[in-house]
């Protein structure tokens, strides 16, 4: 480990930049819908251990539906935890069929835990062997799920929980038990963390890395923050960083923000940023978890992070056996048909900054000397109004059958009345409008 340290302390001795090149994150303002996968020894157990099933009330820190969580939540000794390495065989995990799928349901770039707080990790760690290639399945789960994303132009990248490892024992634990001294933590910062992000960057060459803190007191001082990003830096000219590396002090040198655990912004924001969010109330995979959202409720986040600039980061937890839930690949596959005949108004579109009814998320963009404006209209009544002026705009039409949409100027503002043929065709109808002139600088039309 003596190595590691050395090799550490020359990269921080050169004191690399830590700000990315703008142009980096231009392919994630445009890709808008990324998929999440939660994956992990946590799986095998779905939710349920000893009896008892997450969330369940009475025990003292059971409460919560994130399966991902159950050891810590349902108080599994640490041996025992561990013991779940020698279940874990997946023998449908399929990284070829993932991309694929994904690819073919519209996703533009895949995120995948490489390790969680309980500090299992899916590739063949030279750090820790508490990992997959310990294990019957014996396996580097990223070595194969970065070869086909390359294989299908899919970006990638790693959530790595540098903060939380239950395993290591220096590093950091939930906030109702006894906390690390910073001195102990440090142990695990460089024994640990620090050096398997390295690996990461090193072999895997991610698009991004997904860094997990949320609003409370964590041990990632601003001088463990700026040591990470130029620990990054230094190993990718391209790596993205997420806000969440330092949720309450991000700086300014992190490449887009990172809202709550379904958090949705009711407003334009300047910085790049996403949501992560969940098809369920669990993350990982929970065999009790029975909330599924419908398809159309999630391209309703999915555009409205589209009209305010950001994107959607939608997860799946797996099955232990590697499989996809069926209920997960239908709503995918849901999302993917509507994105086909849509996605025009979502992929590349820039936010309008225009205050607009509730139920009405508008996007924009140029495209071979052309102006478009986007208008998707969830749940819709049958008219609407923008407060726009209707002489800007050229033609208007259904984007996904080129049906003509008749509008007119009403007091200033332009009125639409959506044509009755739209309603059997689904709840999220997007209109098409051809603007006349440029979109001004600043967007606002």
């Amino acid at each position: 480990m003596l190595g590691a340290f050395l090799c550490l302390n020359c990269v921080f001795a050169q004191h690399p930049k830590l700000s990315l090149d703008l142009q980096e994150a231009e392919w994630f303002k445009e890709a808008k819908f990324g998929l999440f996968i939660h994956w992990g020894l946590y799986s095998i157990l779905g939710g349920t251990y000893n009896g008892h099933t997450l969330p369940d009330p009475s025990l003292p820190q059971g409460e919560s539906w994130y399966a991902e969580w159950i050891q810590m939540r349902l108080g599994i000794p640490d041996k025992e935890y561990r013991a779940l390495a020698q279940q874990f065989n997946p023998v449908n995990f399929d990284a070829d069929q993932w991309i694929k799928e994904a690819k073919e349901d519209g996703i533009r770039y895949f995120v995948i835990t490489s390790k969680h707080h309980d500090g299992f990790a899916l590739w063949d760690s030279q750090v820790s062997d508490f990992n997959s290639m310990h294990t019957p399945f014996k396996r580097d789960i990223l070595a194969e799920l970065v070869a086909a994303c390359k294989k299908y132009g899919m970006k990638y990248g790693f959530y790595y929980s540098h903060w939380q490892d239950w395993e290591d024992p220096n590093g950091a634990l939930p906030y109702w038990m006894p906390k690390r001294s910073d001195a102990d933590f440090e142990k695990y910062w460089q024994g640990k963390s620090l050096p398997q992000v390295k690996e990461l960057l090193q072999k895997f060459d991610p698009d991004l890395l997904w860094f997990d803190t949320w609003d409370e007191e964590t041990h990632i001082t601003e001088k463990r923050r700026d040591e990470l990003i130029a620990l990054v830096r230094a190993n990718s000219k391209k790596c993205l960083i997420n806000g969440r590396i330092s949720f309450l002090n991000p700086g300014e040198n992190i490449d887009f923000l990172e809202m709550h655990d379904n958090q949705y912004p009711d407003k334009i924001l300047s910085k790049p940023w996403q949501t992560p969010a969940t098809m369920t109330k669990s993350w990982a995979w929970h065999a009790h978890d029975f909330n599924w959202k419908s398809s159309c409720e999630m391209l309703g986040y999915l555009v409205n992070n589209t009209s305010k600039g950001g994107n959607y980061l939608l997860n799946i937890g797996p099955k232990p056996d590697g499989s996809f839930p069926a209920a997960a690949i239908r709503r995918l596959r849901e999302m993917g048909g509507w994105l086909y005949a849509n996605g025009e108004a979502v992929y590349g579109a820039k936010p309008v900054p225009l205050a607009v009814g509730e139920g009405i998320f508008l996007t924009q963009k140029e495209e071979n000397g052309n102006s478009y404006l986007y208008i998707s209209i969830s749940n819709p009544s049958g008219k609407i109004d923008l407060p726009i002026d209707a002489k800007r705009i050229g033609s208007c039409e259904v984007l996904e059958t080129g049906q003509p949409v008749p509008y007119r100027e009403v007091k200033g503002a332009t009125h639409i009345e959506l044509p009755k043929e739209v309603f059997p065709i689904t709840s999220l109808i997007v209109l098409k409008a051809k603007l006349t002139g440029k979109i001004p600088e600043g967007g606002s039309l």
